[in-house]
């Protein structure tokens, strides 16, 4: 199974429009959202096309194939308008790999879940990596449409015990596998 992993659209239906291309062109099967779906929040700049209404509508269109995570700038009215439910964290597995997800606001590089298993994947922070820290893969999927420090705009690829950061032009930023 392929699947793409994203962050931080913020309301922008611009990088969700791009995202929603990414996911079709890499064939993947499903798509998991690590929070800040539709608001912008205080300390962040309006991005480039911001229209929460439309993102929601190109993510209603996908549900069958969507997991999403709610992040620190997602309310309960959030839900109003979505056809999906918005979930704390989330764990997947690889093979025997299992795969920790959470937005970021409560576990991160600097305090790290004592349950994580394998590799542990958030955003919030809006800057893409992949590292290790002693047994446990860390990574950061960046933000789609409001990156800091310099880094692209970027989602993460995980199949076949490989995970990749790319740019949203498809470009492999970082890979390591798992």
């Amino acid at each position: 199974m392929k699947i793409l992993i994203a962050a931080d659209i913020h309301g922008s239906q611009f990088y969700m429009q791009k995202l929603a291309e990414r996911f079709d062109i890499e064939r993947a099967d499903q798509m998991i959202l690590l929070g800040d779906i539709y608001n912008h929040g205080p300390r962040n700049p309006l991005p480039q096309g911001y229209n929460p209404m439309e993102v929601a509508k190109i993510l209603n269109g996908m549900t069958d194939k969507l997991t999403v995570l709610k992040g620190n700038c997602d309310s309960d009215v959030d839900t109003l308008i979505s056809e999906f439910d918005f979930v704390a964290e989330a764990v997947v597995f690889s093979g025997n790999t299992k795969i920790f997800l959470q937005h970021g606001d409560r576990y991160n590089l600097d305090r790290l879940p004592r349950n994580a298993g394998d590799v542990f994947i958030y955003g919030h922070f809006h800057t893409g990596f992949i590292k290790r820290e002693g047994d446990l893969i860390v990574a950061n999927c960046g933000s789609v449409s409001l990156p800091k420090e310099n880094t692209p705009r970027s989602y993460i690829v995980l199949e076949n015990s490989i995970m990749k950061l790319k740019d949203l032009e498809g470009n492999v930023l970082a890979e390591k596998e798992f």
